[in-house]
Formats: structure tokens, C-alpha cells, sequence
């Protein structure tokens, strides 16, 4: 649906999208997450699909149409920002109308599908309210409801949450997924949050320094991260070398059953891929604890073993200095290159 090839975007001698070549919204994906750190061009690149970013060389494609000759306002793309944009002075429908009234829609028409959008975005009877009486959340519902009012052919969400507390973050990414998926909407979403893309997309493509680098449905990316800066970006504290033989993956740690060809892998420790127990006396695979946090989702510990220090979670309770027996939870390992 979407598909850009040798894209770059250059200002002077800095490079900011460098050649990228990227097709989304094919093979039942609705919302694709571009994930990425800050400064990486995520931002521009979306703003160039929107068409308020030049291209220096390269093209963009939408069903098969070149959109170099097609400005902005003429992509019938909807667009929403970090910070919603929301026109001040104005009321929540007179808001959510105005792409509607910009495409000359009847008076009637905007009435019904501004009532819709409301209800859509789960802020029915807020019509006449005046935006600068929203919370955060209900803003962003109503840029959201904004940019979909025209039934729009792709919705690009550049940070859409990034201003708002993490409770309510989690909450409004699953609503967003939600009112998208009952639109039938394509959507892309800019965000350099894990959780946030998890909840949000059916396929994540994780961007660097302009490229990317890997695009593959979350349960996969988690699982088989591309490359050690890959893993390490999305969480991965620990890298251990193993040598696998006959589905036995051997490491300093202990054994692993992995589904991977004989010979050297690299795997990649989170801290729930550690469990630690505690144990009386020396272990080929304990350590001392070096620190402890108690989590929401649990006890974490820092474990000093040998000449390295990993991440761990533990039910028992151990302090620091204690000593801990690790083992790897072989469905939470992950495995890198493969």
C-alpha cells in the first residue's frame, strides 16, 4: 500500500533519512509502529510520507501513485502530532469538522460525522466544550477524531503519546489500536516506547541513524532481534555466547533447549529471561547479589557473576550479598542474528 524506494532526506551535508526503502500496509497489517531512539528520523520520516518534508532524492508511493507531484493538503493523508495541534478558542466539534469543512462537506453530513466521531472516541456529549478544557487524553482523542473525520486513506501518528503519564499512555495506545482496527484505517505510528508499539501494532519496523533495520511482528522482534545494537535497544542487558549442539544450547549459565542450528549463537538476556533462587554455597552458575529493586511486576536483582554483573528476577527473598543461583528461561531468551 505504502512504499517508499531509496528515499533520503538531506539538510546541507547532514544526512537525516539516508536511501531508505520500505513497503507497508500489505499482508493484513493495520497498524505498523516505526520504532526507534530520539534523533534517529523517525519524525522526518513521516513527515515526508505526509508530504511537509522534500525529498532529496527518491520516491513515495501510495497503491501504486508516485506522491512526488501530489502536495499535502491533496494526499488525503491524516496527520496527528505529540502535541495534538488542537486549534484554540474553538470547541471539541468545531475541531473535529474542520478537515471536513475544507473538503466542502454539507452542513448536515458534518453534524452526523462529527457525532460519530465523538462517539467513536468515546467523548460523546463533549461537542460544545472548549478545548483548552480537556485533559491530555481526551485532547489526543480529539485530534485523533480530527484526522479520521475525512475517512483519510493513511493515518500517521508522530508521538501521539509521548506528553501523557505512562497509565494513561498504555490506556489510550490499546484505544487507538481499537478505534483504528474498527475504522479499517492503515496506520503508522512514530514512537521510541516499546510497550507503547507492543500495544499498538501488528508489525514493528525499528529505525537508526536515519535506516532501518529490522521489521518483523513484536513477538518475533523481541524474540529475534537482528543484531546486538537491536537487542540492546529493545531491552536486551546481557549478551551471552553459547555453543549449540543438537537443539542444546551451552552456556556460562547452564543449559538452554533452543531450536537453532548446531554451532556459536548469541543470546539476549532481559531480566525476566534470568530467574535466581538462593542457594548456600558455590554453583557453576551463581553469583553474589549486587543489588535489589523491588518492581510492580516483581523483585529484580543486579547479580555479580565472575568478571560480569546480569539482571534477574527472583520470588524469593534475597538481599544484597546474598548468594543466587540463575537460571535461563529458555521461552524468554533471545536469540540474536537469527
Amino acid at each position: 500500500m505504502l512504499e517508499l524506494d531509496n528515499v533520503a532526506v538531506r539538510y546541507g551535508s547532514t544526512t537525516v533519512i539516508d536511501e531508505l526503502t520500505w513497503s507497508t500496509g500489505t499482508g493484513g497489517s493495520v497498524v505498523t509502529a516505526l520504532l526507534g531512539p530520539s534523533g534517529c528520523g523517525k519524525s522526518t520520516l513521516i513527515r515526508a510520507i505526509a508530504g511537509l518534508e522534500p525529498l532529496t532524492t527518491g520516491r513515495i508511493m501510495f497503491d501504486g501513485q508516485d506522491l512526488a507531484d501530489t502536495p499535502a493538503h491533496r494526499r488525503d493523508f491524516g496527520v496527528v502530532f505529540q502535541d495534538g495541534q488542537l486549534f484554540g478558542g474553538r470547541s471539541v466539534a468545531a475541531n473535529i469538522a474542520y478537515g471536513l469543512r475544507m473538503r466542502r462537506w454539507p452542513r448536515p453530513a458534518i453534524r452526523v460525522r462529527v457525532e460519530e466521531m465523538l462517539e467513536l472516541v468515546r467523548l460523546s456529549g463533549f461537542g460544545e466544550r472548549r478545548v483548552e478544557e480537556l485533559s491530555g487524553g481526551q485532547a489526543q482523542r480529539v485530534a485523533l477524531a480530527r484526522a479520521l473525520a475525512p475517512r483519510p486513506r493513511l493515518l500517521l501518528l508522530d508521538e501521539p503519546l509521548a506528553a501523557l503519564d505512562r497509565l494513561l499512555r498504555d490506556r489510550l495506545a490499546t484505544e487507538i489500536r481499537d478505534i483504528v482496527t474498527t475504522t479499517a484505517t492503515p496506520t503508522i505510528v512514530v514512537t521510541h516506547d516499546h510497550t507503547e508499539a507492543a500495544l499498538m501494532a501488528d508489525s514493528i519496523s525499528v529505525m537508526r541513524s536515519g535506516a532501518l533495520v529490522q521489521t518483523a511482528a513484536p513477538a518475533e522482534l523481541w524474540l529475534s532481534p537482528k543484531d546486538e545494537w537491536t537487542a540492546r535497544f529493545l531491552g536486551v542487558t546481557t549478551v551471552l555466547a553459547a555453543e549449540v549442539t543438537d537443539g542444546r544450547a551451552v552456556t556460562s549459565l547452564g543449559e538452554a533447549t533452543l531450536d537453532l542450528p548446531d554451532g556459536h549463537a548469541s543470546l539476549g538476556l532481559r531480566p525476566e529471561s534470568v530467574r535466581a533462587v538462593g542457594v548456600v554455597g558455590e554453583s557453576p552458575s551463581s553469583g553474589v547479589v549486587a543489588a535489589v529493586a523491588d518492581l510492580p511486576a516483581g523483585r529484580r536483582l543486579r547479580v555479580q557473576v565472575g568478571h560480569i554483573e546480569l539482571d534477574a528476577i527472583t520470588s524469593d527473598r534475597l538481599g544484597v550479598g546474598d548468594r543466587a543461583a540463575l537460571e535461563l528461561v529458555e521461552e524468554r531468551v533471545a536469540v540474536i542474528g537469527e
